[in-house]
Parts: structure tokens; sequence; C-alpha cells
């Protein structure tokens, strides 16, 4: 009885953290500065409207050289992002389109590369508020050199000012809160894994003089 009783006690004590760090997750989530930054290139996730009518704006703006679009449809163009979302002469000859990002994981993928293509050091990164902290996240891991500078946009619809009363939305944060603690475990394995990798490296190089 007594291990029963300790049992259901370990668990209604992660189930209480588990609810403590959803609603801190929620009610952290990042908003839009009234300043428009400024930084070396622009990377919008597609998902939504709104994430690529705020990053296209940022590029007429000169907020940054170039922008990325990465998870665009394979038929979907660029010329018709351009007239879709009113990209002009910067997006003409400053964006650049990314076919094969399926996930988040895959975006901040593409988006490293870009990057360091272009040798860019500090990254505007533009999605959906709930989606920020999961894309930070993976874009820290991809490239943990580069300074990310978050700009959430609200997408269409969407009022998180009482998000506890709608259900769907209920659904939605929670949904993302889970994917966002994986994402966590799993750049965080990533990071001690290029960390041994670096150490054994560089053990085995010390070796080789030492020889």
């Amino acid at each position: 009885m007594k291990t029963l009783l300790r049992l259901a006690g370990i668990v209604l004590l992660i189930g209480a953290v588990y609810a403590a760090g959803f609603l801190l997750f929620v009610e952290t989530l990042p908003k839009a500065e009234p300043i428009a930054p400024r930084a070396d290139g622009i990377v919008a996730l597609t998902g939504g409207d709104a994430r690529l009518d705020a990053a296209v704006s940022l590029l007429e703006h000169h907020a940054a050289e170039r922008l990325l679009i990465s998870g665009v449809y394979q038929t979907t163009t660029k010329e018709e992002l351009a007239r879709r979302f009113h990209g002009g002469r910067r997006f003409a000859c400053c964006a650049d389109v990314d076919y094969s990002a399926e996930d988040t994981h895959d975006n901040a993928e593409q988006a490293a590369e870009w990057a360091d293509r272009h040798g860019y050091r500090s990254v505007i990164v533009v999605t959906a508020r709930y989606h920020m902290p999961r894309s930070l996240a993976e874009f820290g891991s991809a490239m943990p050199h580069v300074r990310l500078i978050p700009y959430p946009v609200e997408p269409a619809g969407m009022n998180l000012s009482d998000w506890w009363q709608k259900p769907g939305t209920v659904h939605l944060l929670h949904g993302e809160y889970a994917k966002y603690l994986a994402a966590l475990v799993m750049t965080t394995i990533h990071r001690q894994d290029t960390a041994t990798a670096a150490r054994h490296s560089d053990e085995t190089r010390k070796a080789g003089l030492a020889s």
C-alpha cells in the first residue's frame, strides 16, 4: 500500500511539474518588439501568411541583407510568393527559397547552411509566437555561433489573451509544448555529442603531437 501511495505521489508531482511548465511556456511566449530589428539575414518559416507578410516587409524595409523562406511547397514559385506577399525590388534580388525543409529541424539545418554560405553572424527568425521557443532551440543547436533575433507574429484568428477558454487553442499550445520539450532533449543530446566528439578530436591531436 505504501508503495502504491508513493507511486501515486510521484505521478502527481510529475503531473504538477508538467502542468506548471506548460503554463510558464504559454505565459512567456515572446512578443514582437515595437521597433523593427536589424541583422545580417532573415529566415521565415512557412506555416501561415502572417509569417511571410512580416518577413517580406522586414526585407523590403532593409532590416537585413537577404531573406530565406524555408519549407516552401515544390510547386510554389518565387514569383508567386512575390505577388502574394507584396515583394518588391528587394525581394526580387535578395530573397532565397528553400524547398527541402519539411519540419522545424530541417528549417534550422537549411538556415544554418544558408547563414554559413553568406557569412552571416546574426539572423532574424520569423515564425508564429507559439512556435518560436522550439524554433530557437533548433536554430540555436544548428548554428550556435549565430545571434538569433526572434520576430514572433500572431497567426490570423488567434488571440492568446484568453487561450484557456478555447479548446482548439489549448490543444495547439499543448501539442507545441510537447514538441518543444522533445526538441530540448534532442538538442541537448546533440550538443553533448558534439562536445564529446570535439574533445576526443582534440585529445587525439594532442596525442599525435606528443608521439
